[in-house]
Order: structure tokens, then C-alpha cells, then sequence
């Protein structure tokens, strides 16, 4: 069996379309706009994903919660995937796979003329028009049903939460759960039991090896606000030892 590639990402949360371009055509192989944590309002996808049209960057939004009704406007508007944060049970990955899909799979509602079939012009709703759908494993509780959700149909990524995940690990001691790398474990093993991919979001280009090497392929690595602010302080850190 062929091993997947490597997919390299990072999180657009500034909000910008320049720097959503830029990013585009430096060449990562998806970005994530996030409705979450990010700047960015949701009026403003619009214009960001306009920003990354034409290439062949794979444009995700994460929605800031399970929402069936943004899941559908963010695809009307030309996303290719969706990432839904704290997902927590097979039922609930059942329900954002019905948001995200047309009918007979999902009940997704139908426009011909938004922007992701070409305002009329290239209407399809065949497989090669099926979204991504990344469910985020941020939680004990998403860890122990882990299995149940990468078995549901439509679910292309298990994404490692990875703060999120720690947090609830440090905060739950009485739960005498797994700690965080045998959690990792856990969804790669998942993932790989029914042919998923594994994704997580590290905060340094030198864990990409040491992720890679656990089996995930979906990596992310640091966000636009992240990457400038640390050249920020590498400018002004450097500058002034020179005074």
C-alpha cells in the first residue's frame, strides 16, 4: 500500500486576502481560514477565498462550532473542506457529514448559481465537488470514540486539537486517561484502521519530522499571526543588541 503524501498547511487567522494570496502562492498545499479563533468575521471569507481561487491550494475553513447552516454558506462561497472543532462521537460526525453533502447523502441545500459551481457555470454535485471534512480530536471524550468517528463515511481527517487536547488531559487528572502521546497514537491507529488520514497543527518546522514519523500527513504548521510576530521580535531582538 502506498504511503499518503505529506500535506503541508498553515492557519490564515489575520483575516488578510494579501496574506492569504501570498501564502497561496508560496505553494502550501492547504490553507486553513478560521472562523474560530481567528480575526477574520465571516463576511470576509468571501473576499479571502476570491484571494486564493484559480490554484490549486485547497482552501478549508474551520467553522466555529458544528453550524449546519455556515458549513453550507462557507462551500457556497468556494471553500473545498470544512473543519469543525470538539468533535466528540460518531453522531456528531454523521451530522456534519449530512451538513456538508447534497442529497441522497447529506441535506445540504442546493443553489446552482453560488460561487462554488461558477454562479451557474460549472453546476455538479458529482465526487469530484465532495468537500474535505476535517473533525477535530480536542478532547478525553473524542479520544475514547475516536475508532467510532474515523469508521463514519465522509470523514476524510482526524485533526489533533493539540492545546486543546493537553488542556483537557491537565485538567481532568481523576479521569486517569492516556496521556498525550498515546492519544496521538490512538488517532493515527484510527485513522489508519479506516483508510483516514491523521492532521495536527505544530508550532515549529522542526516537529513536522517527529509528526510525520507518528504517521500524520495532514500537517499545519504555525499561523500567520504566530510567523509574524516572531519575525517581529527576531527584527527587534536582533536591532537592538546592535545599540
Amino acid at each position: 500500500m502506498n504511503m499518503p503524501t505529506l500535506q503541508l498547511g498553515t492557519w490564515l487567522s489575520s483575516g488578510s486576502p494579501a496574506i492569504a494570496e501570498l501564502a497561496a502562492l508560496c505553494g502550501f498545499d492547504w490553507l486553513l481560514l478560521d472562523l474560530e479563533h481567528g480575526c477574520e468575521p465571516e463576511a470576509s471569507l468571501p473576499g479571502l477565498l476570491r484571494a486564493l481561487g484559480g490554484r490549486s491550494i485547497k482552501p478549508i475553513v474551520r467553522v466555529g462550532a458544528f453550524y449546519p447552516d455556515q458549513i453550507a454558506r462557507v462551500l457556497d462561497w468556494g471553500a473545498k473542506g470544512i473543519m469543525v472543532p470538539h468533535v466528540e462521537s460518531a453522531e456528531m460526525a454523521s451530522e456534519i457529514v449530512r451538513a456538508a453533502y447534497y442529497a441522497p447523502r447529506g441535506r445540504r441545500g442546493l443553489s446552482r448559481t453560488v460561487r462554488t459551481h461558477g454562479y451557474g457555470l460549472t453546476f455538479s454535485t458529482d465526487a469530484d465537488a465532495a468537500p474535505r471534512l476535517m473533525v477535530q480530536i480536542e478532547s478525553v471524550e473524542g479520544v475514547k470514540n475516536v475508532e467510532a468517528i474515523a469508521a463514519v463515511d465522509g470523514v476524510d481527517v482526524l485533526f489533533v486539537g493539540p492545546a486543546d487536547l493537553r488542556h483537557d488531559l491537565e485538567h481532568h487528572p481523576e479521569w486517569n486517561v492516556a496521556d498525550f502521546d498515546a492519544c496521538l497514537a490512538a488517532v493515527v491507529n484510527a485513522t489508519l484502521k479506516y483508510g483516514k488520514a491523521a492532521g495536527i497543527l505544530c508550532r515549529d518546522v522542526e516537529t513536522i519530522t517527529k509528526f510525520a514519523a507518528q504517521g500524520f500527513t495532514e500537517i499545519a504548521v504555525e499561523s500567520d499571526l504566530s510567523i509574524l510576530r516572531q519575525a517581529y521580535q527576531k527584527i527587534l531582538a536582533d536591532g537592538r543588541r546592535l545599540q
